[in-house]
């Protein structure tokens, strides 16, 4: 089963560009089922209120649960001392299985990590390019899983490319995503030096083409078991632990994760 780990789904109210605007899934959909994808993460675009955000995202989910995952989207400034309680809403409520950062807004918090920890979640956080943080975080919550997208940087900046590589090689905790790398060559020595089982393939939809971000991915010529890392098996395992763990009623059936009465989301 191939799994796209990162994409927006929503509306945004910032109106500074589509990042912020609206992340229309239609097309998204019609090219991801062209290219094979069968599940996709989905977290929200910038917004002024990511518990707002976060609800339109559950609404996204809770109608094609078969089809999407979701992830809480926090910011770590203006939720300061409502993190836990975002996140505890979106797990027990919405069956969100991680949460997504962006330095845009804010760097990462204590707050967000320990939130992690206790409901065990991943934490994507793009980190714009400044990879030096993966050495606090691997050092500091060696218990949860990071996993930083674009290679770093999308941005494509190829020092701080090179520079997650080495994190990814010796943090067993800090992964990362395809999505929107344009240095082949690094996404190739990211493989080699790392390991395909600390790579997942994430698209950055509904802006960038799931067909196009796959044929990357196609292109690194990996073995049939390393490719099936990338394309899901390394979601599903980051994911399985907060599954298995809160709240104990979602282990009981694959999709219960995504079950929640409409009331919950209207309230």
């Amino acid at each position: 089963m191939i799994i796209d780990c990162h994409c927006h789904a929503g509306s945004g109210d910032g109106f500074t560009g589509p990042w912020d605007t609206r992340a229309p899934l239609e097309d998204y959909l019609r090219r991801a089922t062209a290219a094979g994808i069968r599940r996709s993460v989905l977290f929200a675009a910038f917004h002024s209120n990511y518990a707002t955000a976060n609800k339109e995202v559950a609404r996204i989910v809770a109608s094609q649960p078969d089809r999407f995952y979701g992830f809480a989207f926090v910011h770590a400034a203006r939720d300061r001392g409502r993190v836990h309680k975002l996140i505890e809403t979106a797990v027990e409520q919405y069956g969100f299985a991680g949460i997504k950062v962006h330095r845009h807004d804010a760097p990462i918090t204590r707050e967000i990590c320990d939130t992690a920890r206790v409901f065990a979640l991943p934490v994507l956080y793009d980190v714009v390019g400044e990879v030096s943080v993966c050495e606090l975080l691997a050092q500091e919550y060696p218990d949860v899983n990071f996993i930083i997208p674009h290679l770093g940087s999308f941005a494509d900046d190829w020092r701080a490319q090179l520079g997650l590589i080495d994190h990814l090689v010796r943090h067993p905790n800090i992964y990362t995503d395809t999505a929107g790398v344009r240095r082949f060559d690094l996404l190739e020595q990211a493989v080699k030096r790392a390991g395909a089982g600390k790579i997942l393939f994430g698209s950055d939809g509904p802006w960038l083409h799931p067909g196009i971000e796959m044929a990357k991915i196609k292109a690194l010529r990996l073995s049939p078991q390393q490719e099936k890392l990338i394309l899901g098996i390394n979601l599903l395992n980051l994911i399985h632990t907060a599954q298995q763990q809160w709240p104990p009623a979602l282990s009981e059936k694959q999709n219960v994760q995504f079950a929640f009465t409409n009331k919950a989301i209207k309230q």
